[in-house]
This record gives structure tokens, C-alpha cells and sequence, in this order.
């Protein structure tokens, strides 16, 4: 297939050719390789090929009907406990791909480099009011007007396709269920009802709140490590051991009978303090990911978990 270049004399190969399927992933070409004006441009195909690499995880979570739309990138929901605590580090502990389809939203948690760490989440559009592209968030307005969601930092290579995408996808069948982000199981694709330590149909477990909180408490940047976020961990442990120096030195000092300055006593145990209690915080919002405790998932299909 060949199309015409206006500006060259000849013809020039189109990068991808319209199959069904891309990395064997079923897609609607017409409209992921397109911009917001329903247009065809080679860079887009380029970026969404890029992007589409990365998941192919995604492929038996899909309905066997389902066509992916289009795939940008983003941050997770921050929380303002997140956004004051951590501050400009959120931007990296928080990305996430943002998975388009004829029917719902996957919300993929990522690392750093957008990989998948086998945390996933759906957003069906039946269970929306409406969704929206404000700046560079996408905001989510759930049936019932309970709920909103927030989702920052939205690619600006496909913000404005993401407008146009939303005015085609129906909101109209509007369906009663959990009008809500729904996380899902990644061995089996089964709904998690919150605060749950395994999937009801698979048994996979997930990371404990309990744990998380007993292990932030009692080990320096301890429940960070547990749940996987090392780089957290390791910048909690080293202010920790700077605030036990401060509690320790002026200590030793009156245990041996030599005058301390009292303040530097009463600033580590205010810095210690504040930083488990945040710790411990942090870690159950995390928690709320359902990061499953093995670290290897392989998807069983419901024939292979009644076997």
C-alpha cells in the first residue's frame, strides 16, 4: 500500500499497513495511528508502537471484541498526603500507562521506565458520568457524582487525540456496578474488592497493610522495601539514621555526664517520628495497588485454574 507525498514526485511506503492486530494485540488502526483530526501520520504510529511494546500483558485482559484505541502515559491519582510528603518525586514513584479501548480505561501502575510491575486497573465507561481532559489531567466523574479521579500529567503528544477519542466512546449505556476505578487480579483478570490479602478466584496474594506498617515502623524505609519502592526505601532509611544520630549523640552525652544540647535531642525524635508516621501512611496508600507478593505472575486462563 502506497499513498501520494505532496511534496515529493512518487510514492512513498506507509509505515504500518492497517492489519487487525499490532504485536499481536487487536487495535483500531484507523484510529490509533491517527491524530485529532482523524488524520494518519507516520510519528504517531511510530509513538504508539513504542507504546504498545510495553503491553503485552495486556492481551487476556481484553474482551474477545475489545480493540484498543489508543496507549499515552501519565501519573496515577496522586493523593495530597503524596503531593505535600514527597513532592517532586511523585513524578517518578507514580507513572503509569493509560490503556484506551472501544469499552473501558485500563490504568497500568508502572516503574520509572513504564514497565509493568503486574498491578492493574479498569474504568468502564458505562460507569462514568463523563470524562475530561482539563489541561494535562484526565478527570473522571463516576455514576452518581460521589467520586472523581484525577489522573496528572498527561502525554502532550496525545492530549488532544484523547479529546477527540472521549467524544466517540458511549457514555450513554450507563450500567449499575462499582461506579468506581476497579483493580484487577494479574494472574486471573478477577474484580479486587478493597482491602483484600488474596484474589477470591485464584488465590494469589497480595502485599498486607499489616505488614507494611509493622516493617515501616520497626526497620529503617522497612515498609518501602517490602512493597517494592527501593528508591523510597533508601531515601527513608538514610533520613532515619540521621535522626537516630541526632537522638544518639546528645543521649550518649548525658549518660556520660557531659552537657548536651537538649534541642538536638528533641529535633531527632520530632524528625523520627515524622517520618515513620509518614512511612506508615505512605505505605497503606500503596497497599491500595494490590501489589501481589510474588513478583513473577504467569495469567491462568479458568481452564487451567480448575484443573
Amino acid at each position: 500500500m502506497a499513498v501520494t507525498n505532496p511534496n515529493v514526485h512518487g510514492n512513498f511506503p506507509v509505515i504500518g499497513v492497517k492489519y487487525h492486530k499490532v504485536f499481536g494485540l487487536p487495535v483500531d488502526q484507523d484510529i490509533i495511528f491517527s491524530n485529532s483530526r482523524n488524520k494518519y501520520k507516520p510519528r504517531i504510529e511510530k509513538r504508539q508502537r513504542k507504546l504498545i511494546i510495553k503491553i503485552p500483558f495486556i492481551r487476556p485482559f481484553l474482551d474477545p471484541d475489545e480493540n484498543i484505541l489508543l496507549v499515552t502515559t501519565g501519573h496515577s491519582p496522586p493523593t495530597v498526603f503524596e503531593k505535600l510528603g514527597i513532592g517532586w518525586f511523585f513524578i517518578y514513584l507514580k507513572r503509569s500507562l493509560l490503556i484506551f479501548t472501544d469499552r473501558r480505561i485500563f490504568h497500568v501502575p508502572t516503574t520509572s521506565k513504564y514497565t509493568y510491575r503486574n498491578c492493574i486497573a479498569q474504568i468502564y465507561y458505562a460507569f462514568c458520568e463523563s470524562i475530561q481532559v482539563k489541561g494535562r489531567s484526565l478527570v473522571v466523574n463516576y455514576n452518581g457524582g460521589e467520586k472523581t479521579e484525577k489522573f496528572v500529567s498527561l502525554s502532550g503528544r496525545e492530549k488532544k487525540k484523547i479529546g477527540a477519542l472521549l467524544k466517540i466512546v458511549s457514555f450513554a449505556d450507563k450500567q449499575a456496578g462499582a461506579a468506581r476505578r476497579v483493580h484487577l487480579c494479574p494472574q486471573c483478570a478477577t474484580g479486587l474488592n478493597d482491602e483484600i490479602s488474596d484474589c477470591r478466584k485464584c488465590g494469589l496474594k497480595f502485599k498486607s497493610s499489616t505488614v507494611a506498617t509493622l516493617l515501616a515502623i520497626l526497620f529503617p524505609g522497612g515498609g518501602y522495601f517490602y512493597l517494592r519502592q527501593p528508591f523510597l526505601g533508601m531515601i527513608t532509611a538514610l533520613l532515619e539514621m540521621c535522626a537516630a544520630i541526632m537522638i544518639g549523640l546528645p543521649v550518649n552525652d548525658l549518660i556520660n555526664g557531659v552537657p548536651s544540647n537538649l534541642l538536638w535531642l528533641g529535633g531527632g525524635t520530632l524528625l523520627l517520628c515524622l517520618l515513620k508516621a509518614f512511612a506508615v501512611v505512605h505505605a497503606r496508600v500503596i497497599v491500595n495497588e494490590f501489589i501481589p507478593r510474588k513478583k513473577t505472575i504467569n495469567f491462568q486462563t479458568a481452564a487451567a485454574m480448575t484443573r
